[in-house]
């Protein structure tokens, strides 16, 4: 299972897919998630600007992230 370690308080969803590499742009992210591609917490996610926030799992072309909490918060 990836991880990343949020800076902030969340990351958007097609930001965190373009993050790690994922996906080569983010208009391609924002894409795969309106067609329904991605699942965060085991349910599909259409909100390509859905916040994902320490502990949530995303799940995406066989890939697991685990988002974690920004150091020091």
């Amino acid at each position: 299972m990836l991880e990343l370690q949020l800076r902030g308080e969340y990351i958007e969803l097609d930001k965190l897919l373009k993050a790690l590499g994922l996906v080569e742009s983010g208009g391609r992210a924002r894409m795969l998630i309106a067609a329904g591609e991605v699942k965060v917490d085991g349910q599909v996610e259409l909100r390509k600007t859905a916040k994902m926030r320490a502990g949530q799992v995303v799940e995406f072309a066989g890939q697991q992230v685990r988002v974690l909490a920004a150091a020091g918060g």
